[in-house]
């Protein structure tokens, strides 16, 4: 069994660290499955699918970036992650966290900095443990981090300086927040998304 860790995206540069960060934390931590939304196989009911994925989750990444800070599907996801027992946090690029506003500011940041992302592997490292998945012990998780660490900060450097792509929603939001109603009430919660959250 693994351990469900949901990353939340929106925008073209938050797609890209979603997936280098889902991929770099399966390898660091073996006993987690980073899922996205980019792996909904065709054919699939999208809604469905990521209504699934998030029961599922025991710790929810939202990858936040300048482009994607007002979005309502970011801001939908992280609500739905705050009202089950997942551990949920934030991934800033190219933002500092005294620019991240209500309601995305009650969590807790992570920056791109070794520091910072160590403390989230470990953390993580601690839900694994807790939800009685097979963790790691504190020396191998510090040595296979300082090990990936680099491929791990090349990558999103890239992004860093990459130029944000316009992020064109096809839906209108009358579309998106009628799908988002729709997926709240299957999982039988109330449209109050902030209350009982769950953070590092």
């Amino acid at each position: 069994m693994y351990m469900k860790v949901f990353l939340s995206w929106s925008g073209s540069r938050s797609k890209e660290v979603a997936e280098i960060l889902g991929d770099w934390l399966g390898d660091v931590i073996q006993a987690v499955e980073p899922w996205i939304s980019s792996d909904i196989s065709k054919g699939t009911r999208g809604d469905e699918k990521i209504a699934t994925e998030l029961k599922k989750a025991k710790v929810g990444i939202i990858c936040v970036t300048p482009e994607n800070l007002k979005e309502n599907w970011i801001m939908f996801e992280a609500g739905a992650l705050s009202n089950t027992d997942a551990s949920v946090c934030t991934f800033l690029l190219d933002l500092k966290p005294t620019e991240i506003e209500p309601p995305l500011a009650q969590f807790q940041h992570t920056q791109v900095e070794k520091k910072d992302v160590q403390k989230l592997v470990v953390d993580i490292n601690h839900v694994v443990e807790k939800v009685g998945e097979r963790s790691l012990d504190a020396k191998r998780l510090d040595n296979i981090f300082n090990r990936r660490w680099p491929d791990l900060e090349k990558e999103l450097n890239k992004i860093v300086k990459s130029e944000a792509k316009p992020y064109k929603e096809i839906r209108s939001d009358r579309e998106l927040l009628e799908e988002i109603l729709e997926i709240v009430r299957r999982q039988g919660e109330v449209p109050g998304f902030f209350g009982g959250t769950s953070l590092f």
